[in-house]
């Protein structure tokens, strides 16, 4: 199963309503959380997260990249979101948020930077719901690829389906049509696309065509 998540940082803010509706096909629409604190930006907080919800299409797959996350994060599982991902480099006890969120009837996601190695969390995957790898470093949209980080890919996917884990492994920044392939051939089958999505004129064909790429490479 493969999940097109396309990220609304690439959206018009202005005309937030109409482009969630432009989105509608795909799988869960990517709120990206910055405090301009972890990142050096400034998006949304619980209150536009809340708006949002209230008129996508479809559910809200949530990137929290905050500070302090084990004070707030489970705020956005209370708002009833469906997915919540937050960064474990933001958080002193991953694990503890992560049943919270859980308990709180949403999905749980664990995110990691370009530079921060995987293996201290391959044993914790089934405390969380989605893993997500950053392709890029976070704060901005329309960054280029790194290609680097694929053996984290490699290394969760083969620790998953040794675990017989059903996690989601996701994928988050540069996502075109060429690197969606590359991201799937390691593992990855969930992925957040932006750019490529929002700045092509016609959301609806660019999720197909990323959706199409991904099967060719299995």
């Amino acid at each position: 199963m493969v999940r097109i998540n396309p990220s609304i940082l690439a959206a018009d803010f202005v005309n937030m309503q109409r482009d969630l509706e432009a989105i509608a096909t795909a799988d869960f629409v990517h709120v990206d959380v910055m405090d301009n604190h972890f990142v050096p930006n400034l998006t949304f907080g619980p209150q536009m997260v809340e708006r949002i919800q209230a008129v996508s299409p479809i559910p809200l797959d949530v990137h929290l990249m905050i500070d302090r996350v084990d004070s707030y994060g489970l705020g956005y599982a209370e708002l009833g979101c469906a997915s919540v991902t937050f960064h474990a480099e933001a958080s002193d006890d991953p694990v503890s948020l992560a049943r919270a969120i859980r308990a709180r009837g949403a999905r749980c996601g664990l995110a990691i930077k370009p530079a921060t190695p995987v293996e201290p969390y391959l044993e914790l995957l089934d405390e969380f719901d989605q893993f997500l790898v950053m392709t890029v470093e976070p704060g901005f949209g329309g960054q280029s690829f790194i290609e680097s980080v694929m053996p984290k890919l490699d290394a969760l996917r083969a620790t998953a389906n040794h675990m017989k884990s059903a996690i989601w492994l996701q994928v988050d920044g540069g996502i075109t049509l060429d690197t969606i392939e590359l991201a799937s051939s390691h593992g990855a089958d969930t992925f957040v696309a932006g750019s490529s999505v929002f700045n092509g004129g016609d959301p609806e064909t660019a999720i197909a065509a990323l959706r199409a790429r991904t099967q060719h490479s299995h």
